[in-house]
Formats: structure tokens, sequence, C-alpha cells
């Protein structure tokens, strides 16, 4: 959600920033703009729309600069325009911030500003940061004073970059609940609200704390934060590739990311499974066996793929380990007093580790007492910070905005929780131990397998290309995939879908079902099978048109069905790692035979670090 560059240095800063900005894309966005310090003055150019028409702006003498900051907004406060597409400057013109998040506390401030004869342009919070630092400004002629001070009177979020025309190669960054990333060059200096704007210049990188308030130039960057350390001995290394985050010859990111689902999965388990004992080791959690024992109650808050993750989770970690098990909606548990006793520990789970609602809800819940452990994909990540102990995914940057391998990463590692909590706790033998372990190796095999049916899916996505709404039915472990499934449907190509437990279907959803009224129904071979066949009979009966994703081999179930997509064979609680790819695929094709912008569907950012 919205996208920060700024860079110090020697090289043309123009160039740096619109790549950064191209590499921040993903994260959604209505409008973009830069600000470059020339000589004494700023150079800003704003546009509504992509960066490629910010780019085609002429910037004049500011081709030149060095030094400056770009952002993409996702409209929060006020419409997208140019007055309100960012930077945004001082009534000077001297002082331009780009900003991440939200002044809370934006409408007394703007009229305290207002009394005092400033004038506002735009229609967002952010111009009110940004006229408090202008006045600081010329009290104290200091920028970083400046910044610091102001931030004093605001109460919100942020991630901000601020440049002024009279210190030149000077930038200045601060943090509070919005992320921002430093890397370290050599004579240059970049600051991202993301890593994947850095790793083209350095691979070193310094994750702001929150609260932290950093000088940028190009003789280094200075802390004025809350941790004493050193900004160089915070420096981590970032270790992926950047052919990661390109497309590698597929049409789009969200295609690349699911056909790699194989790879990212066996990286969630490569080297945390136990063929011997029949377990898991995930030393990141930093968990004894007695620590296992004594769990009691155990609360997963995510929001939405991550939440569907936990959903699986429940029955996972309940099922293997005999742990009761709530999921909680992040946004929801923030806002009320949750019952948090003795022996409880709560997940929380982002693929960004950056997510609002999730880093509120961890807060809420270590002030509560619990013990708290994150399981994310960025690494250095705020949850990954401010979390004791967890799991990272290792899923490698996912740049589609409906996310996919992150997905089933975070389902791999709760399988692998579930694990060892029931190795642990002696709720599974040795025995099953082994077989449970055994089929987790072989998932992602399955998974291509899958993988290399996509093109019978993609001939069968444009049966649905019609449909303006699409129900989708599962049951047990296999319900919360229905959930995913119809998030992914409406999420990259705007049909109304909805998921469902399948027996819920006749308490009210069955009122839908017509001869045009596409149903996808996941019907494994497990414990729910006998009863999901009698839902599948119940919308036959109604005429409905039938999509399954069925077992391999089972050729009962293509007597009721129009249409039946085979997935491999695997243990119960596995299953939902092998159904919901081709629901991807389905929700991809479909989206693409509608013309969508899969990797950038509208109204929608990959990290919401706002409420």
């Amino acid at each position: 959600m919205c996208g920060i560059v700024g860079y110090v240095g020697t090289r043309p800063a123009l160039d740096i920033l619109l790549c950064g900005l191209r590499r921040l894309e993903y994260r959604g966005y209505d409008s973009a703009g830069y600000a470059l310090q020339y000589n004494d003055s700023l150079v800003i150019r704003k546009c509504v729309g992509r960066v490629s028409e910010l780019a085609a702006l002429d910037p004049g003498e500011g081709r030149a600069a060095t030094a400056g900051i770009a952002h993409t907004r996702w409209a929060t406060h006020g419409e997208p325009s140019i007055e309100n597409a960012h930077p945004h400057t001082d009534s000077s013109g001297r002082i331009a911030l780009v900003h991440n998040g939200i002044i809370e506390n934006y409408k007394s401030l703007k009229m305290r500003l207002e009394a005092l004869g400033e004038v506002f342009e735009s229609e967002t919070d952010t111009e009110v940061l940004t006229k408090l630092i202008g006045r600081e400004m010329k009290a104290t002629g200091d920028l970083l004073s400046a910044v610091k001070k102001a931030l004093t009177s605001v109460r919100g979020a942020y991630g901000i970059a601020v440049v002024s025309a009279d210190q030149p190669s000077t930038l200045v960054a601060a943090r509070y609940g919005s992320p921002l990333v430093v890397g370290i060059g050599d004579g240059e200096n970049i600051v991202a609200s993301d890593v994947a704007a850095i790793v083209a210049h350095t691979r070193d990188v310094v994750y702001l704390e929150e609260g932290e308030l950093v000088e940028i130039t190009t003789r280094g960057v200075h802390s004025h934060g809350s941790d004493p350390r050193m900004i160089r001995d915070r420096m981590t290394h970032v270790d992926w590739d950047l052919s990661e985050i390109e497309k590698d010859g597929y049409p789009h990111y969200m295609l690349k990311e699911i056909h790699s689902q194989p790879e990212s999965l066996r990286n969630a388990f490569r080297g945390r499974l136990d063929m011997t004992e029949g377990t898991a080791h995930l030393g990141g959690l930093n968990m004894t066996p007695e620590d296992m024992q004594g769990i009691r109650r155990i609360i997963i808050t995510a929001c939405g793929t991550s939440w569907h993750a936990a959903l699986i989770g429940k029955y996972v970690l309940e099922s293997m380990s005999r742990i009761p098990v709530d999921v909680e909606y992040a946004s929801e548990f923030r806002y009320r007093d949750p019952v948090i006793g003795e022996g409880t520990v709560v997940f929380v789970i982002s693929q960004s580790g950056e997510t609002a609602d999730t880093l509120a809800a961890l807060k809420l819940a270590r002030e509560k007492g619990a013990a708290c452990y994150g399981i994310v994909n960025v690494v250095g990540s705020t949850i990954a910070r401010e979390t004791s102990a967890g799991v990272y995914i290792h899923a490698g940057p996912e740049i589609g905005v409906a996310s996919t391998k992150a997905f089933t990463s975070q389902v791999m590692i709760l399988s692998l929780i579930g694990l060892a909590l029931g190795r642990a706790r002696g709720c599974i033998s040795l025995a099953e131990g082994l077989s449970l372990a055994n089929s987790i190796r072989e998932v992602p095999d399955k998974v291509e397998t899958i993988l290399g049916r996509a093109g019978e899916i993609q001939s069968l996505a444009r049966e649905f290309t019609y449909a303006s709404n699409f129900l989708y039915l599962g049951r047990g472990v296999n319900y919360p995939v229905a959930l995913e499934g119809a998030l992914k449907l409406k999420e990259i190509s705007y049909i109304h879908a909805e998921g469902y437990p399948a027996a819920e279907m006749k308490h009210g959803p069955i009122a839908l079902i017509d001869d045009l009224m596409p149903v996808a129904v996941i019907a494994a071979r497990d414990a729910a099978y006998d009863k999901i066949m009698s839902n599948i009979q119940e919308v036959k009966a109604r005429r409905g048109r039938i999509l399954v994703v069925a077992t391999e081999g089972d050729t009962e179930i293509r007597s009721y069905a129009q249409w039946v997509i085979e997935v491999p064979a695997v243990a119960d609680q596995l299953t939902p790692l092998l159904t919901v790819i081709p629901l991807q695929l389905l929700a991809y094709y479909v989206a693409v035979a509608r013309g969508c912008d899969v990797d950038k569907p509208r109204n929608l950012a990959k990290s919401v670090t706002v409420e």
C-alpha cells in the first residue's frame, strides 16, 4: 500500500527513483510523483496514473539532480488527483515530503494551522505534516530538528521521507507503524518502503525500528531512534536474487508465483522434517517439548488470505495436537477485550510482516501476557522483530497482489507446527508421524502434477467468463479452501464469489442456484467425502453448473459434475495444499480471459499498512 523511494548519492537520482517505483508498482497505487533537489530548489512532478506516465514528464534541469524522493499513492484521504498526489510541500515550496500511513488527528491540526494562516491545496492528511515541518524549519533552520519536532504533534501511522532545498544531499526519514528500510551503499544510500526497490543497488539493508528517525547523506546514515546500536551494526544482507522479482518469461507475476509453489513448499520444510522421529524441528519457535506440552490454548490471528491459512491451521493443529484453537480476524481481535489465560499461545500470520491490524493484534496479545509467535515471509519485518520467536515461511518475494505461494507456504508451516506439537504431546505415534512426514515431503511433486494440467484449467476457465456470481463449497479442512478460492476469483476477476461450508448451502445460498450459477466444490476423498457428495447432488437437482476438484481416480463423481479437475491423493490434513492449486489457476485464467489487470487489481494493495 503506497510506495516510498528516496536517494542520496552521486548518480542521477531520477533514474534510481523511477526504477524503485517500478519495483513497488505491485503494492497498488493510483498516482505517483517525485521531488528532486537541484541547485537551491526542488523540481516536483506528479501524475494520476502509472509510473510510466510519470517517467514521461520532463524534469528539466532536475535530471542532473543526485538526491530526491518519490512516491506511489493509494488513495485514502481524497480521490486520485494531481493535488492529492505526493510529494506535498510546505507553504514555501522548499520542503517536500512523501508519506505512507494515516495521520489520525489531521483535522484538528489542520484547523490549528489554518488559523495561523496556512493554506491547504489538497484533501490529504499528509499535507498537514508537511506544513508542520515547514513551520518548524523556519524556527530551527535544520531539517532533522524540524521533522523531529513536527512528529511530536501527530498521532497515527507514518513512514516518511523529507527533503529540503536548503539542505542539499540530505534526506530525513522516519517510521511509526509503517515500514521503511535503508539500503547502505558506497557514497550513496537509499530509503524505501520495501526492499524490492533497493536490491538492484545494494544488498546491505537496515530495517528502521518503530519510532526511529534517520538523517541520510552521502556520508552515511545517522540514527536518532530507540535502537542505540550503530546503523552498520544492524545491517543485514538480502540473500534473494533480483531474478526473484522478475517475471522470468511469464505474462504475470501471479502465474509465475503459482508455478513456483513446488519450490516454495520445499523451502518451507527444507531442513525441518525429521524422518527418523517422524516430527518437525522449527528452531525459530524456541519451544522445548515441555513448552509444547504446557500449551492449553492457541489463538491464531491474521487478515485476508492469511486468515484462510489460519482456518486450515485450526483443523490441522486440533487434529494433530488436540489443543483447542481459535482463529481471529486481527481487525476484530484488536478492538475487543479478548480472554487470554495462562497457557495461551498466540500465532500471528502475515506475508509482509507489516499488516497494520495484525501488528496491533500482536501488541494487544503481548500486553495481555500471551506468548506470541510470528509466521511471516519477509525477513526483518516488524512482526519478525516484535515477536519473541517465530517461523519464516521462506516463500521468497511475492509480487502479485493476490497471494498464492505465501498462502500454501503458511499452510505448510502450520502443518509442520501441528506435527511437532502432536509428536511432543504424544497425540501422534511414531508410525503416524513418519507417515505424515513422508506425505509432507511428497506434496511439492504432487503440486507439480497439478500444474502440469494448467492448460486444461485454462480451457475450462473460458466457460465462466460470463459469470456474475460464483459459489464455492467445501467441508472440514477444505472449507477454508472454498473461502480462499472465492477470494482469489473476486480479487482479480471482479466476479462476485462466496465460499461456504457445504452443509450451510441449505441455510440460504441454495436459493441462488439456477442453470446460470457456477458452483465449485472441493470433494477430495477424505472423511467428509460422503457428505459432500450429497451436497453436490443437491446442487445438481437445481441445475447448477458444477465444477468439482476431486481426488485422482474418483470415477463416481464424474456422473454428477459437468467438469472435474483431479488432484493426487494425500493425507487428509494436507489436502488443502493440493486442492487450492486448481482454484488459483482458475481465478487467474478467468481474470485473463476477462481482460483484467491480474497483478494490480483495482482498489487493492499488496501490503495493508493502514487500517
